[in-house]
């Protein structure tokens, strides 16, 4: 089972690293009028650095060689170069990390190389105009790619894929079958989309951003105008029905078309990209589903003051099947061991000193084991050995018969014990998972019949995260993670674990326990509770393996400003307010080591105050004045700028001798918007 998962998460890596391949060579195809290729250079540096921003850039030269001209594909190339390796090079900071930083140092290197040939050129201020189109589009891209690449939030990616679906379709943009543009129909389609779910402003913004994206890349039409137009205009439909946002759509269209003179090759496709966008199922347009707010005492007579309990059981739920899943998909347990090792450690301490151990164990080496093979069923039923067991011929000429018999009753006792053990752990963990899958079933039900009072919600805390990893030298994958989450109770959570080694195998067994852990805390249970049931579970998992993962969990409380430190074998945690630093340590064990309950410890946070946590490749706990003598003189606000500076200065002492991971925590002293 274990190995299939893992080809299955191999060949889901491979095809990943495809997808940035080919679409990163299709992007090549959309150009812009002075041959640039913005898309795809803004896909290069979304994809970031390691494996998929080389997968990438790969792709960007497969495009080269398809769609550009030598001349064009020189600054091209170079430009996708140097920022697949401006990335790698800040891989350990929290620059790439950003969408902002990521596009801007894009445009800065697309421009300096650029630059170069601008001044070169007999026509500098024509290729100039073109350089700077292009550059609007790369950041445009850069931006837009990052959340499809990185992760983003659903309407981040909604957003990347309508953008991404617009710069594909430009490549094809002067293609039409009898006057007719396939390609501006869906860019039609695409802007009629965005509008009816991001509104007036967002519609506009997006028919500006998709109309000018296909006239920079050699559009014969004036499409910026238009579909701007037509976007604020069917925008302003959001929420309602939907023929009404495409005729809104349509007509706006047709009335920027007409004000530049040009309205019959545009009408057709409008009205084409208008008929998808009807035809599309209604459950794939988010703007169906906005829905007026329902009054909480018709709530209460419908039933949904219950939904926020429903949902946390059903979380409770969900955590103890995965934790159910997760001890099934642990290494199976060892096979018994053969009743022979008994006989091979007996005859180490006692034959290999005898004078006959030649004539035993070499020359008539047949006759000893058909001996040993024929007493082993009277041993393992009787549970001691006794001289009656062997043959006359073994015993009439062992000159140590007693002290073999003595040596094989201690081994098979110990070997008999192993065997107890090894059966009573596996019951044990089939009742364990009994128990989880049972428990689950149960919350299940509970939630579906709940009639209980909904939970009141705390006030919105302005709290802000940062965090950043780095893989030990040699590896290409951290074995540490990192989670932060708010709970509906409104508790701040941030995770660390540190799986036992490095590379894949540890990430893995880290990136699960913040997984099912996470659940459980977002589920409601106490973080004492959830940690004593992880424990036991992965102590049963592990049994065989020996496997084990360091745990650091902070929860903060905004309302009682007050954080609590929950650590398993974690390495020192540090509070700062101003230029006074705090060490919070824990001497628990580790999850999957059965010992005592986590270490707690609780600390108020005030405002303009952190919490910074570290795995124990960052710093060394026996050596960690640096840690606290940086902390102590930092001055800024911003948790990303401090988890990235802590790494970056680790890397530079300690060498990236093991994994490393932070993760930083900041309450700011006023309320600050969060985006």
């Amino acid at each position: 089972m274990a190995h299939g998962t893992l080809e299955r998460e191999r060949a889901g890596r491979v095809f990943q690293l495809g997808v940035r391949f080919f679409l990163s060579a299709a992007l090549t195809a959309g150009q812009t009028a002075g041959g640039a290729a913005p898309f795809a250079l803004g896909w290069v540096a979304a994809a970031g650095p390691g494996l998929e921003g080389i997968a990438a850039l790969a792709g960007a030269f497969a495009g080269a060689a398809l769609f550009l001209p030598f001349a064009q594909a020189l600054p091209f190339l170079a430009a996708a170069v140097l920022i697949v390796a401006a990335a790698t090079a800040l891989g350990g900071t929290w620059l790439p990390s950003r969408p902002r930083p990521v596009a801007l140092a894009a445009v800065g290197l697309y421009v300096t190389i650029e630059g170069i040939y601008i001044l070169q050129s007999l026509s500098p201020w024509d290729r100039l105009a073109d350089c700077l189109g292009a550059s609007a589009l790369l950041g445009a891209s850069a931006w837009l790619f990052f959340p499809l690449l990185r992760g983003g939030e659903g309407r981040e990616i909604v957003d990347g894929l309508i953008f991404l679906a617009g710069a594909l379709v430009t490549a094809v943009e002067e293609l039409e079958i009898l006057g007719f543009s396939p390609a501006r129909a869906l860019l039609c389609f695409l802007a009629l989309l965005a509008a009816y779910d991001r509104g007036p402003a967002g519609g506009a913004a997006f028919g500006l951003g998709l109309g000018l994206a296909a006239e920079l890349c050699g559009s014969p039409l004036p499409l910026t105008a238009a579909l701007g137009l037509a976007g604020l205009a069917a925008g302003s439909r959001q929420g309602r029905n939907r023929a009404g946002a495409a005729l809104a759509f349509l007509a706006a269209a047709g009335a920027a078309a007409l004000a530049e003179g040009s309205p019959l090759p545009l009408l057709p496709e409008a009205g084409a990209g208008t008929a998808l966008f009807l035809a599309v199922p209604g459950r794939f347009v988010a703007g169906k589903r906005v829905r007026p707010a329902i009054p909480p005492a018709e709530r209460k007579d419908r039933g949904e003051d219950h939904a926020p309990w429903r949902q946390r059981l059903d979380r409770a739920a969900a955590a103890l099947r995965d934790l159910y899943d997760s001890i099934g998909r642990a290494a199976p347990p060892a096979a018994d061991e053969n009743p022979a090792i008994v006989f091979d450690r007996s005859a180490e301490k006692v034959c290999r000193g005898c004078a006959l151990c030649e004539l035993c164990w070499q020359r008539d080496y047949t006759g000893t084991f058909n001996a040993m093979n024929d007493a082993t069923p009277y041993l393992l039923e009787r549970g001691r050995a006794l001289a009656k067991d062997f043959p006359d011929y073994f015993t009439g000429r062992c000159v140590h018969l007693q002290d073999l018999l003595a040596a094989i009753n201690g081994e098979l006792s110990a070997f008999l014990l192993r065997r107890q053990y090894r059966r009573q752990l596996e019951e044990t963990r089939r009742s364990a998972r009994g128990q989880y899958a049972q428990l689950s079933e149960l919350l299940t039900a509970t939630a579906a019949g709940l009639e209980a009072a909904a939970p009141a919600m705390a006030e919105e805390a302005p709290c802000r995260v940062g965090a950043a990893l780095r893989p030990k030298e040699g590896e290409t994958v951290c074995g540490d993670t990192v989670a932060s989450f708010r709970t509906d109770g409104g508790l701040w959570c941030l995770l660390l674990a540190d799986g036992m080694g490095s590379g894949e195998p540890a990430r893995k067994e880290s990136a699960l326990i913040c997984r099912l852990l996470q659940q459980f805390l977002e589920a409601g249970v106490a973080p004492e509770a959830a940690l004593k049931t992880l424990n036991s579970a992965m102590s049963l998992r592990g049994a065989d393996s020996g496997a084990f993962t360091t745990v650091d969990l902070c929860v903060f409380d905004p309302a009682a400003r007050e954080a609590a430190f929950y650590k398993c074998g974690a390495a020192p945690s540090y509070l700062k307010k101003g230029g006074v630093v705090r060490r919070v340590t824990g001497a628990s064990l580790p999850v999957g080591l059965q010992g005592p309950p986590p270490d707690v410890t609780r600390a108020p946070l005030a405002p303009g105050g952190f919490a910074v946590m570290i795995s124990d490749g960052v710093a060394d706990p026996a050596e960690d004045e640096w840690l606290l003598n940086l902390l102590a003189g930092w001055i800024g606000d911003d948790p990303q700028d401090l988890a990235g500076l802590i790494l970056a200065e680790s890397v530079r002492r300690e060498r990236l001798r093991d994994d490393c991971g932070v993760q930083v925590l900041y309450c700011p002293e006023a309320k600050v918007k969060e985006v």
